[in-house]
Order: C-alpha cells, then structure tokens, then sequence
C-alpha cells in the first residue's frame, strides 16, 4: 500500500492537539485522533488513544492467519474500549486533565476489506473511480439534527453549534463506537482526518486535489495548504492510504 501523511497545528491553536499514527511494519493500521481539553489535555488524550487502541489490536492480531468479519469488529470495538477506559480513568486521577477526551477514526486493512472505528467528528472518506464517498457519520449535535431533517447540510455548515460533540473518548464509561467495514478495488484510496480540515475545505476540493495531485504526499501537502488559507483556525491532520491487491 502508498500512504501518506500530514499534521499542521493550523493558524490559530497555540499547540497540535491532533495526533496520527500508521503501524510501519505491516502497514495495516491508520488512525486519525483529535483531542481536547485544556493543560495539554487534548495532546495527551490523542496520543493515549492512538497509542492503546494500536498496541491492542496488534498484539492481538500477531501470528493470526485466519480472522472473520465478526472477530475483527470485537477486536476494534474492544481496542477502541479500552483506549477509552484509560482516558476516563487518568481525566479523574489529574485535576489538569478532567474533561479531557479525544474523537478517534481509526482504518484496519485486513483480506481486501477495510474495517473502520469511528468516535467523534473526525472522518474517513472513500475516493474511488473518482467519486469521494463520506464513510463516517459526525457524532455532533449538528450531525444529529442533519441526520433527523431538522437542519439541511447547507445550514449545518454555519451553524452555531457545529463544533458541539456528542462523543468522543474519555469523556463518558462507554461511547460505543461505530463499526463498518468495505470491500476494497484495486486502487481505492481511503482518507482520514480530523475536523481542521473538513471544517475548511469541501469535498469538492478534497476530491480535486487527490485526483489532480502527482502522488498522495502531495494532495494531502496542498490540503493543508487550502485549510490554513482559509483561517487555519484548527490543527489540521490527514492520512491517505492507496489500496493495492497484492
């Protein structure tokens, strides 16, 4: 697989809260975490995540050979429980951290599929054939009242409560992430990232850049580019990972 990364702490922010990681050795695992939360609690809440809900899942799946689509959704609902658990449990042990948490978008590539965890506003996207396809759903209250019909996407975008979450990790016992999973083609390009981005830029544009950029290095580098332009008023963070059938 080609992936591709990049992180930005925006125009405005005073600190990157955002945190990515991409599981080098095999390639398997990308997550996208967006924390909050003040005293550093934000960067600390992203990086908590990332790093248990990465470690779980591939300890657990070291020397397995044979897994069905079943195991693999426990596997990540477990992992990304217990990310949570550890956030809560360290947001009450530290005055400066209370009410800290994080979203979390997390892609496990396993036998032509991709799994997908999801808690929060980050997303992921499909772009294939050169159609971009929103996989995720915001956990926000502005996506709740899009999803019920009480507001349009047009009148969502401006809305004044657009940045109010409904959950995220550490911030509640069980959040109850969503689960979903796709059949992958040949080329099909999956792009993470967290709400400094899509809060900045359409799909339109994000679409655009990837179908007009040399390689997926330099579409998420003009990315950014397009979000600061337009304020960077957020850390910006995305990865994109080209599928490829070996």
């Amino acid at each position: 697989m080609e992936w591709a990364a990049k992180t930005h702490i925006g125009k405005i922010r005073d600190k990157n809260e955002d945190s990515y990681y991409v599981e080098e050795k095999n390639n398997h695992i990308f997550i996208v975490a967006d924390g909050m939360g003040g005293h550093n609690a934000g960067e600390i809440a992203s990086e908590m995540a990332i790093q248990k809900v990465s470690k779980f899942i591939d300890n657990k799946l070291h020397g397995i050979s044979l897994i069905n689509d079943e195991d693999i959704s426990n596997l990540i609902r477990k992992a990304i429980d217990k990310g949570n658990s550890e956030i809560y449990r360290q947001a009450l042990s530290f005055e400066n951290w209370d009410g800290m948490g994080t979203t979390i978008t997390m892609a496990l590539f396993l036998n032509d599929r991709v799994y997908l965890g999801h808690v929060g506003d980050s997303r992921a996207y499909l772009l294939r054939n050169g159609e971009l396809t929103q996989l995720t759903e915001d956990h926000t209250l502005v996506g709740e009242l899009v999803k019920n019909g009480s507001i349009t996407e047009v009148e969502a975008k401006n809305h004044p409560k657009r940045n109010v979450i409904t959950k995220a990790l550490g911030t509640q016992i069980s959040p109850l992430p969503d689960i979903i999973s796709y059949d992958l083609y040949d080329g099909d390009i999956i792009i993470l990232c967290t709400d400094g981005l899509t809060n900045a830029v359409d799909n339109h544009l994000i679409k655009k850049s990837f179908l007009n950029s040399l390689n997926l290095q330099v579409a998420c580098d003009n990315l950014v580019d397009q979000a600061n332009k337009k304020g960077g008023f957020d850390n910006i963070t995305l990865i994109a990972i080209r599928y490829r059938r070996s």
